[in-house]
């Protein structure tokens, strides 16, 4: 019988996944440009960004021409420590009386944190409230939650570390499957940046609603070539669901070495530029995406410190770049 159960649950567990989100099909007619914007955008935690709340955001998305919306799931935008069942049903009402779609909600997790304090179940903490998330998306109407993995503590040992995330997502993903939530795992934490230890990460996590929302800037500054770009995405193809799109100019930094007068190179500062102005390769990036057929949406994001400033009249220009800059595909 226990058997029996178990097989039934894995059955349930597949078909709710499968209806979550789409993996690329393999045939480049399959791509569709469906474009949303971020939240993130209008959040108001760069420096001289302007803050909407959660309404002004969306009423901006749909005067701005978008299909859809991505929501930060945290302060001050849609946090579950906020959003009662009221509070969710009202938001759902208002995003359904615009038009739009909401995509997913962007969560913010790092399974490493505190891994330096054994005392403390911070995987199972960081898990539990991925959990609540996904209850947040489910009754706001979306399937699919964007989460990330962890940063790099110095002084642990890097299998730890890995291990801790692997733990995680798997603790995740049960609890989002409750919800029907597909985890969108997004390349931007230093724990499987890049696609070859991506990919072996979710092929040991092994469930079918954690996937990979894969993005083409960490591979840029990661300094992959246009190639390796590319096989990112071929590599990627089975798990890809979502990708997040931004694009930057690299500012160089130096220190004056007085008693050399000379200066010594730092790491380079990253500022957003719009669509097409910057580093990124986004014309192989979304043609490589076509090829295997992507399902998903293209999610704009005004992520940094952004050229021209962080006005209200600069956000909207540069978010209808983006708009432009789609049609070509």
């Amino acid at each position: 019988m226990k058997k029996i159960y178990s097989i039934i649950f894995a059955f349930l567990f597949l078909s709710i996944a499968s209806v979550a989100q789409k993996a690329p099909t393999g045939n480049p007619a399959d791509f569709k440009v469906k474009t949303c914007l971020h939240s993130v955008s209008y959040l108001g935690v760069w420096r001289g960004q302007t803050q909407l709340t959660v309404d002004e955001f969306l009423v901006k998305t749909k005067e701005l021409g978008y299909e859809g919306v991505m929501l930060v799931a945290k302060r001050p935008h849609v946090s579950p420590h906020d959003y009662d069942k009221a509070a969710r049903a009202r938001l759902k009402a208002k995003i359904d009386s615009l038009g739009l779609t909401l995509v997913g909600l962007a969560g913010y997790t790092d399974f490493t944190a505190g891994i330096d304090k054994p005392g403390v179940p911070n995987a199972e903490i960081q898990a539990a409230w991925v959990g609540e998330i996904a209850k947040l998306a489910s009754d706001l109407g979306t399937n699919m939650v964007r989460i990330f993995t962890g940063y790099e503590r110095p002084g642990i040992p890097y299998d730890k570390q890995y291990a801790e995330v692997v733990s995680g997502l798997k603790m995740a993903g049960k609890l989002a499957a409750e919800y029907g939530v597909t985890l969108a795992v997004q390349n931007h934490h230093d724990i499987a940046l890049h696609h070859d230890p991506m990919y072996w990460l979710l092929k040991e996590v092994d469930m079918p609603n954690v996937m990979a929302g894969w993005d083409a800037w960490s591979p840029t500054l990661e300094g992959l070539s246009k190639g390796e770009l590319r096989e990112s995405i071929i590599k990627m193809k089975p798990f890809i669901i979502n990708t997040i799109a931004a694009d930057y100019v690299v500012h160089p930094r130096f220190n004056y070495v007085n008693n050399l007068t000379n200066y010594k190179a730092e790491q380079a500062a990253m500022r957003a530029v719009p669509m097409g102005k910057g580093i990124i390769d986004y014309k192989t990036w979304f043609e490589t995406l076509k090829e295997i057929g992507y399902q998903g949406w293209v999610v704009y994001e005004m992520c940094e410190v952004l050229d021209g400033g962080g006005s209200i009249e600069n956000l909207d220009k540069t978010a209808k770049i983006f708009l432009e800059y789609m049609k070509q595909f």
